[in-house]
């Protein structure tokens, strides 16, 4: 009773959050009449509300949580990642979204492996076309696997460090209020959510930036550590982790918001042109932000933390830190960090299960009941995330990055050359996802990812496999759809 009289702030900032998640469930399920409805929004969504889903969508507790506090690690060079996810933002906007928005309402794509299927048709090759639906749908289902994984822990470590709950509590009523609004009500319901857990997160990062540097000492506080020998790494390219392997996993990470189908789908929703224009900008100044507020705290964790063992938890145990943040900011950011969680959550979750039921299931035991069986794949698939969250393997960076760089050798080039070039086709992105993924695997084992990120090698090899076999085909065999 003493904890709930406390923290009554935070008891009815979740009460009110959670009632706006079943309205918005609600209204999703009106509109969630038809396939396009649940899956896109029927196509019919402004720039505003999308961009912000975007970044909404992105920002998650593994920036929260997860970047935040690598910068204990990794220093000031780690702030190479919030710099290539800002400009990857803008690059996929100004340069993706436009041309995919259209050839997906034009070939009436709802998941990524549909749009994939429409550009590489090969004529007579049609097995070939059903199996890069198939394999491209897996990768999706692996890769989103991995990254609920990571949401999943930690929105456990929330309830635990902020709320005193159970890690294993906190996985379980996660998965219960995330699943329950975003099966009823779709795509609609998702973006509705992002916007609200947007508008949160934003105000949270700036909270947590203001009380984290006034407790350090003041923003300019940092020019203290440089001082101190022991914190010099702090300042050095190389200090915390060789420059070029840093570089990789923040292009591994950067590259999603090219290849990544939970971003990617935003742009189906859109209802024109002028809607991709506006978000553009909503989505790289809203991500710009909060990366540039979260980013620092973990260097500025070096003035306030005595000592830390895991920086998966620098930010809840300053959050929690009575001496750094008010009660007021500590239940505030309770809820906001909550909503970061979630925000990736149900995006990764739709698109996941959506690709699941449509492009795995669908195509051998097809139903008039679809919307119901891809709810059911919604509870399904989460249900299977949160089992394995229980013990999930590494850090929720690593694991993050590790679903990046699939999405970027599989996708990135049959994503990108497939919107600006007229040659490939379902053999050539086949070939092109094999060889990427054995690379990545490959470098993994071989233990040389300590002198260079898997992702360098595993993208150049699968970009000039796919390159190599386009040329080698000729016009007819390729797919010029675009």
């Amino acid at each position: 009773m003493n904890w709930m009289a406390q923290h009554w702030l935070a008891l009815a900032l979740l009460a009110g959050y959670t009632s706006m998640l079943l309205y918005n469930a609600y209204l999703g399920s009106q509109t969630s009449r038809g396939m396009a409805g649940y899956y896109v929004g029927n196509r019919e969504m402004s720039g505003v509300v999308v961009g912000i889903s975007f970044f909404a969508t992105f920002a998650s507790t593994n920036t929260y949580i997860g970047h935040a506090g690598k910068a204990y690690d990794y220093g000031v060079a780690w702030f190479t990642m919030a710099l290539l996810l800002v400009v990857f933002s803008w690059i996929s906007w100004r340069w993706i979204g436009p041309p995919l928005r259209r050839l997906a309402a034009q070939w009436d794509a709802l998941t990524i492996p549909d749009f994939l299927g429409s550009r590489y048709i090969t004529g007579s090759n049609q097995q070939g076309q059903h199996l890069l639906l198939q394999t491209s749908a897996l990768v999706i289902v692996f890769a989103s696997l991995l990254y609920l994984l990571a949401i999943f822990k930690g929105a456990g470590h929330l309830f635990q460090m902020f709320l005193d709950v159970p890690y294993e509590a906190g996985v379980g009523l996660t998965l219960l209020i995330v699943v329950l609004y975003t099966s009823v009500g779709g795509f609609v319901s998702v973006v509705r959510t992002d916007v609200m857990q947007g508008l949160l997160m934003l105000l949270g990062s700036v909270i947590i930036f203001y009380f984290v540097t006034r407790a350090a000492g003041g923003v300019t506080s940092i020019s203290t550590l440089s001082a101190l020998p022991d914190k010099q790494f702090l300042f050095e390219l190389n200090g915390g982790i060789p420059f070029a392997v840093l570089l990789g996993v923040s292009l591994s990470g950067s590259l999603k918001l090219l290849a990544d189908p939970r971003q990617l789908s935003r742009f189906y929703a859109l209802k024109d042109e002028a809607e991709v224009l506006r978000g553009k900008w909503i989505a790289t100044i809203g991500l710009a932000i909060v990366l540039g507020c979260l980013f620092p705290v973990g260097i500025y964790a070096h003035l306030i933390l005595t000592e830390v063992t895991d920086t998966d938890l620098i930010v809840p145990s300053l959050v929690n830190d009575a001496s750094v943040f008010p009660l007021w900011a500590t239940d505030f950011l309770i809820v906001s960090i909550l909503a970061a969680a979630m925000s990736s959550m149900d995006s990764v979750l739709l698109v996941a299960a959506s690709t699941l039921y449509k492009n795995i299931v669908a195509p051998f035991r097809p139903s008039s009941r679809e919307l119901l069986w891809t709810r059911t794949s919604v509870i399904g698939f989460s249900i299977v995330a949160a089992l394995l969250a229980l013990n999930p393997p590494g850090d929720i960076v690593e694991i993050t990055i590790f679903s990046g760089s699939l999405y970027a050798v599989c996708f990135f080039p049959a994503v990108v050359f497939g919107l600006y070039w007229h040659r490939g086709s379902a053999r050539t992105v086949l070939w092109s996802m094999t060889v990427g993924v054995s690379a990545l695997i490959i470098w993994i084992a071989a233990g040389l990812r300590q002198d260079l990120h898997e992702v360098f090698p595993a993208l150049l090899l699968s970009t000039l496999a796919y390159y190599l076999l386009s040329r080698a085909e000729t016009l007819p065999e390729a797919a010029a759809r675009p």
